[in-house]
């Protein structure tokens, strides 16, 4: 940047991020490196997501079963890759298979006891954690332009954020303070931040560093700039192997290291599109929403539904393979996923939330097959136990499997993955 410009920034005259108006860093093409551990989760993960909708569709049934016939078109929307029947005859311990009342030949699907009682204790783990739900919601709703999101655009999401099943009806009621339901301009039904909550202004990235910059030697004008989201923040990377060694890769992330980081909650409508800013703001803000989800994933084409209303580009979804020392993007399950490199060591979260702890423990009882069957109330005392140990036995088999691979050489991944694009 001109100094005429950096001494004008310097004394507050314009906004450091609107001066960067032009692209200064050199790009690098990146090979996408498979990784197997990352993948394995998000194959096992998919089960999981699938198991808890035809839970919560069972639950929510007046009859409190689900016919075949009612299930059998469903395998898509549940995202697994087998048909649904065979999915639930898979498990059990969760779904109990019965002749229906008045057609015998019809098969009927029910909660075993002991996925009544998983589903009980999930209840009270959303109860816990009502709190940190509504934090995560209002920080959503504070990335985007107005504030609001279509209810269509977080019903996807539900999993992925830890909203409960039936948060648009109760939730949102619950915390008027917070939120409100409105028309959007196409008429449908929003949520609406009430209030600006202000504690919830910073980063997830910020409060990262926000102890170490206050302790810095230079005080506290960097802080005040750190605080405005004007400082250089840099992201934790893990690159996949070989990647670190390449001084084109390093010369380019230490550049991109040094732009000033603006803040997700910040309004970015005066940035260049076209500027290397806007590009750190765009990987800020994705880097922020996938530090909001309890797995540190998502499906790429739903934050594609956000595009307009997180103010991102057209084609922001390249990002993803720009930084693989940031993200990975996964093919598993016939769609394209975006993980949080930093979110998972050795193949398992580094900070598991309650509510990821709780689906463990389901998906423990899903593989155990007919070992507990019809043996809840033994069952349920010991879980917790049986859960710890078997998580860490997974952890050591998975370990020789963190290594990753080199897959598809000289290929464009994201033209690759555009073919599975349809199937999110």
């Amino acid at each position: 940047m001109n100094s005429k410009y950096k001494a004008l920034a310097s004394f507050g005259k314009f906004p450091l991020h609107n001066l960067l108006h032009c692209r200064t860093i050199a790009k690098v093409r990146l090979k996408w490196v498979k990784n197997r551990s990352l993948d394995h989760n998000i194959d096992v993960q998919t089960d999981i997501k699938a198991a808890f909708l035809i839970k919560n569709a069972i639950i929510r049934s007046p009859t409190g079963y689900l016919t075949s016939k009612s299930l059998i078109d469903s395998q898509k929307l549940l995202g697994i890759t087998v048909p649904t029947l065979r999915f639930m005859r898979r498990y059990p311990t969760l779904f109990e298979e019965y002749p229906h009342p008045k057609y015998p030949s019809l098969a009927c699907f029910k909660l075993t006891e002991l996925g009544m009682m998983m589903h009980h204790k999930e209840l009270g783990v959303y109860e816990q954690c009502e709190g940190d739900i509504v934090e995560r919601l209002c920080r959503v709703l504070m990335m985007t332009r107005s504030q609001r999101l279509p209810f269509q655009s977080l019903h996807p999401l539900k999993w992925d954020l830890g909203l409960p099943d039936d948060f648009d009806r109760n939730l949102i009621r619950k915390y008027p303070d917070h939120f409100r339901v409105v028309k959007g301009t196409s008429g449908t039904n929003c949520v609406k931040l009430v209030q600006w909550p202000e504690e919830f202004s910073v980063s997830l990235l910020q409060k990262m560093n926000e102890k170490s910059i206050e302790e810095s030697t230079e005080g506290f004008s960097r802080y005040r700039g750190f605080r405005r989201g004007k400082a250089a923040l840099e992201f934790p990377m893990s690159f996949p192997r070989g990647y670190g060694a390449q001084k084109k890769v390093k010369a380019w992330m230490d550049e991109f290291q040094k732009l000033p980081y603006i803040s997700p909650y910040e309004d970015s409508r005066g940035i260049d599109p076209n500027s290397d800013i806007m590009e750190k703001r765009v990987v800020g803000l994705l880097h922020e929403f996938l530090c909001l989800t309890i797995y540190k994933k998502t499906k790429r084409n739903y934050l594609r539904c956000l595009r307009e209303e997180f103010n991102l580009p057209h084609r922001f979804t390249r990002i993803f393979t720009r930084y693989p020392g940031i993200f990975y993007l996964s093919l598993k399950c016939k769609t394209t996923s975006v993980a949080l490199r930093e979110g998972y060591q050795r193949g398992k979260l580094v900070n598991p939330h309650p509510l990821a702890k709780h689906r463990d423990k389901v998906y423990y009882l899903m593989r155990t097959g007919l070992i507990y069957r019809g043996k809840a109330l033994d069952v349920i005392p010991r879980l917790d136990n049986l859960v710890d140990n078997d998580a860490e036995d997974v952890g050591e088999e998975d370990e020789d499997e963190e290594e990753e691979e080199i897959e598809m050489s000289g290929k464009d991944y994201d033209s690759e993955a555009e073919t599975y694009s349809g199937t999110d």
